[in-house]
C-alpha cells in the first residue's frame, strides 16, 4: 500500500466494530497515516469479533490472526474502546461530527431465518448462536438449548461442517480447547446419535471447502452416509468442484462398520417447513422435481447464512446518502462501510482483508484528493458523552 500524500494531513478515524474487517481497516489506514488518531469502538469488552466468537475453537490457526491485531493496540497506537455501542451509548451522528472518517464494520450477526420455521417453536437454533455459545460469547447462554439425539443441520457450507465437528468432538477435547463445561454438557446431553446435514445443491456445488470435509474423517466412532452424490450441478451453474463429491465419497468409503454415530449427507433438497407442536419433531424438504423428504429430528440447526440484525442500533441502509457507492465502500460524506456489512455474508477472513484494503484505499484517495475535508477533533469530542469516564474505558487489550 502506498503512503498517502503527506500534504493531505492526517484525519481522525473512528471504526465501528473490532472484527477482522474493522481491524484490517485500522491496519491499512495506519500504514497511510502514522500519526492519525484511529479509534476502534465495540459494544463488547474484548475485540476481534468473528475471530474470537465465530471461528471454531479447534481452528486455532485461524484464530491466531488476532495476534497481528494485538500489535495495532499494543504498538501501532490504535485505540480500542470497548463497552461502547454506537447508536446506543453514542450516536452515529455524534461520531461523524467528532471524526473526519467513520467506518462501519459491524458485520452481520443475525442468523438468516429458515422459511417455514414456526415462530416460538423450540428446537430451532441458528449456527451463529451455537458457535458464539461454544466460543463463550457473553450474549449466549445454554438455557433452553436441547439438541437431542437426532440433529438436522440445514445448509452444507463450512459453518455447517463446523457444527458437525463440534457436535461430535469428544467432551474431553472440547474442554481442553477451553469450551465452558456447561456448554460441553449441553452439546453432549442427547447424546447425539445421528446428524442429518441437508442442502439444496449437488455435491460439486456445495459451499464447503474440501479440506473441511476431509477434517471430518478424524472424528472417532462416526459412520458417514450420502444420498444424492450422483446429482449433477444445475444447468448453467457451472461444473462445480468434483473434489467436493470425491471428499464425501471418501468419507463414506472409509467409515467404520461398527460406529455408533452417523452423519448423513443429503444433497439436492431445499427446506419446506418444520413440523411440531411446542417443539420440533421433524422437518420437510423438497427436491427441484417436486419430491418430498420428511426427516424426523429432535432439533434443527440452520447454517444458511447471516443477515443484519433487525435490532442493530445502526442499520446500513438508513445511512446511505445520495452519493453512496457501496461497491467502493462509500455510504455518505465521511462515512464508509466494509466487510460483510458492505458486500453480504460471503468470504472468509482473507476476503475481509482484501475488502478492508480496498475501502482503506478509497478513504485515502478521498483525503489525498481533497474530497474529504479533515480537521475534526476526534475522541476527545465524544468522550464526555459516554457514560463510562474516558480514563476508565479499556484502551489496550
Amino acid at each position: 500500500m502506498s503512503q498517502a500524500d503527506p500534504g493531505a494531513g492526517s484525519p481522525t478515524v473512528a471504526i465501528v466494530g473490532s472484527g477482522p474487517s474493522g481491524c484490517y481497516t485500522a491496519q491499512f489506514l495506519r500504514k497511510h497515516w502514522r500519526d492519525s488518531e484511529i479509534v476502534v469502538f465495540d459494544r463488547l469488552d474484548l475485540p476481534y469479533g468473528l475471530v474470537r466468537y465465530g471461528v471454531a475453537p479447534d481452528h486455532q490457526g485461524t484464530k491466531a490472526v488476532a495476534k497481528q491485531f494485538d500489535r495495532l493496540f499494543e504498538r501501532d497506537g490504535v485505540r480500542f474502546v470497548g463497552r461502547t455501542e454506537v447508536g446506543t451509548d453514542v450516536t452515529l451522528e455524534a461520531l461523524r461530527e467528532a471524526f473526519d472518517v467513520v467506518v462501519l464494520a459491524t458485520g452481520l450477526s443475525a442468523d438468516r431465518p429458515l422459511d417455514g420455521a414456526a415462530d416460538g417453536l423450540a428446537g430451532v437454533y441458528g449456527a451463529g448462536t451455537l458457535t458464539r455459545l461454544v466460543n463463550g460469547h457473553p450474549d449466549e447462554l445454554v438455557d433452553g438449548i436441547e439438541l437431542g439425539s437426532v440433529v438436522t443441520i440445514v445448509g452444507q457450507g463450512n459453518v455447517a461442517l463446523d457444527l458437525v465437528r463440534l457436535f461430535l468432538t469428544p467432551a474431553a477435547d472440547l474442554l481442553a480447547l477451553g469450551v465452558a463445561p456447561e456448554v460441553v454438557e449441553t452439546l453432549g446431553r442427547g447424546p447425539i446419535e445421528r446428524i442429518e446435514i441437508v442442502g439444496r445443491s449437488a455435491a460439486p456445488m456445495a459451499k464447503f471447502d474440501v479440506a473441511m470435509a476431509k477434517e471430518l474423517s478424524r472424528l472417532p466412532d462416526v459412520a458417514f452416509l450420502a444420498d444424492g452424490l450422483e446429482l449433477d450441478p444445475e444447468d448453467g451453474a457451472g461444473a462445480g468442484d468434483e473434489a467436493r463429491r470425491s471428499a464425501i465419497a471418501d468419507l463414506v468409503a472409509g467409515s467404520p462398520e461398527d460406529a455408533s454415530r452417523t452423519v448423513h449427507f443429503r444433497f439436492g433438497w431445499s427446506p419446506d417447513h418444520v413440523t411440531g407442536t411446542d417443539s420440533v419433531d421433524g422437518i420437510v424438504f423438497r427436491s427441484a422435481d417436486g419430491r418430498e423428504l420428511a426427516v424426523r429430528t429432535d432439533s434443527v440447526c440452520t447454517a444458511i447464512g447471516f443477515a443484519e440484525a433487525e435490532t442493530a442500533p445502526v442499520q446500513r441502509t438508513a445511512h446511505e446518502g445520495p452519493g453512496a457507492d457501496i461497491g467502493r465502500g462509500i455510504l455518505d460524506d465521511g462515512l464508509f462501510v466494509v466487510g460483510w456489512l458492505r458486500r453480504g455474508p460471503q468470504g472468509t477472513i482473507p476476503a475481509n482483508r482484501a475488502d478492508s484494503k480496498m475501502v482503506a484505499e478509497t478513504i485515502a484517495t478521498a483525503v489525498a484528493g481533497g474530497d474529504l475535508p479533515i480537521g475534526k477533533p476526534g475522541f476527545a469530542a465524544i468522550a464526555p458523552a459516554l457514560e463510562t469516564p474516558a480514563e476508565a474505558l479499556p484502551t489496550l487489550i
